[in-house]
């Protein structure tokens, strides 16, 4: 079963910004900057590209898969394989700024996991009842806070 992420306005307001600092910072000197050769405008315009992609891919094309033994996070060229016997806790969070996370919205979900170097993910999925409905299914010992 496959889940996607919730992208809300303030997560694309966020990577907006981003997108538009790295913008100017990459394009903006190539661009007024009388003296700089072509091979350098193609190299700044090749590095904004290579940036926004990673940027995007990471933000906006994320997803959550069960599998049958485990829960597969992908987030761009992130992913973490999270066994569903080491999930201890699943609890409701606002915070998408701090801690490991592969999300894109700011009503989110934290699992808490023992395997883990952080010890918790926070992640989004657009419908969050029936994420957590099947992942108790699959993890007989999760506690589930609301």
């Amino acid at each position: 079963m496959i889940f996607r992420s919730k992208v809300d306005n303030f997560f694309v307001a966020m990577i907006s910004i981003a997108i538009l600092i790295i913008g100017v910072v990459t394009l903006l000197p190539a661009i007024l900057d009388k003296e700089a050769s072509t091979t350098i405008r193609i190299i700044m315009f090749a590095l904004f590209i290579v940036l926004e992609g990673i940027i995007v891919w990471t933000a906006f094309f994320i997803k959550y898969v069960f599998y049958k033994d485990y829960l597969l996070v992908k987030g761009g060229p992130f992913r973490s394989k999270i066994p569903y016997k080491m999930i201890t806790k699943v609890s409701p969070t606002n915070d998408i700024l701090t801690g490991y996370r592969i999300l894109s919205s700011r009503q989110g979900l934290e699992l808490f996991y023992e395997s883990g170097a952080l010890g918790s993910v926070k992640i989004s999925p657009k419908e969050k009842a029936e994420f957590i409905t099947e992942l108790t299914k699959r993890c007989s010992n999760i506690q589930v806070q609301e």
